[in-house]
C-alpha cells in the first residue's frame, strides 16, 4: 500500500511539475514586460478563469438541491407569515427539523466544494507556480532584482514585496476592477435603454 502511495505521488509530482515548465514556457516570452507586470497579468488570468469556471462548472446536484432549499425556505417564509404568531414559530420550527435544515446543510456543502474547485484551487495553483517559478534566485537571474516593489520606512530598513504579495494584490484590484466596470455597464445599459424607450412609445402612438 504504501509503495502504491509512493508510486502515486511521484506521478502525481511529474505531472504538476511538466505542468509547471509547461506553463513557465508559455510564460517565458513576456519576460520583456518584467516582473511586475507579468504577475498582474497572471493575476487577471487567474481573475479570467474563475470567473469562467464559475460559469461552466455547475452541477446538477447543485441545481437540484438549491431549488430544493429554496423551495423549503420560502415554505417557511410562508409559515411565519401566518397570522397566529406563535402557531407560525411552530410550523417554522418543523419545517426546520424535518426539510430544511438538511436542505440547508446540503446545499451549504456542495457550493463548498465547487467554491473549491472553481475558486479556490486555480488561486492556489497559480501561487505555487509563482513562488516556484519566480522565487528570489530566479527573480534576480532574469530580472537582477529578488523583490517586486522596495520601498523606504521609517527605521531607515528597506521593505521588499514579494511575489506572493504582490499578486494576491492584483488578484484584490483584477477583481475590483471586474466589480466597478461590471456596475458601470450594467448603468450605461440601463440608461440606454431608458433612453430608448421614449423613442419607441412615440412610435407606437403615431402609429395609432
Amino acid at each position: 500500500m504504501n509503495s502504491f502511495l509512493d508510486t502515486l505521488w511521484e506521478k502525481i509530482a511529474a505531472g504538476l511539475i511538466a505542468l509547471g515548465n509547461g506553463f513557465d514556457a508559455v510564460v517565458t516570452p513576456f519576460h520583456f514586460l518584467g516582473p511586475v507586470m507579468i504577475i498582474f497579468l497572471l493575476a487577471i488570468l487567474t481573475a479570467l478563469i474563475t470567473k469562467s469556471l464559475n460559469r461552466i462548472i455547475i452541477t446538477k446536484r447543485y441545481v437540484q438541491l438549491e431549488k430544493g432549499f429554496k423551495h423549503w425556505h420560502h415554505v417557511r417564509q410562508e409559515a411565519m407569515a401566518c397570522e397566529d404568531l406563535e402557531k407560525g414559530k411552530a410550523m417554522a420550527k418543523n419545517i426546520d427539523q424535518a426539510k430544511l435544515n438538511k436542505a440547508y446543510y446540503d446545499y451549504f456543502f456542495e457550493s463548498l466544494m465547487l467554491g473549491l474547485a472553481r475558486n479556490v484551487m486555480p488561486i492556489l495553483l497559480m501561487v505555487v507556480y509563482i513562488n516556484e517559478y519566480f522565487r528570489p534566485e530566479r527573480l534576480t537571474a532574469l530580472f537582477g532584482r529578488n523583490y517586486i516593489f522596495k520601498f523606504n520606512s521609517s527605521s531607515g530598513e528597506p521593505v521588499l514585496m514579494g511575489v506572493v504579495f504582490w499578486y494576491i494584490l492584483s488578484l484584490l484590484i483584477a477583481h475590483l476592477a471586474w466589480f466597478i466596470i461590471k456596475k458601470c455597464y450594467g448603468r450605461f445599459k440601463k440608461n440606454d435603454s431608458l433612453k430608448a424607450a421614449p423613442a419607441s412609445d412615440l412610435g407606437n402612438n403615431t402609429a395609432k
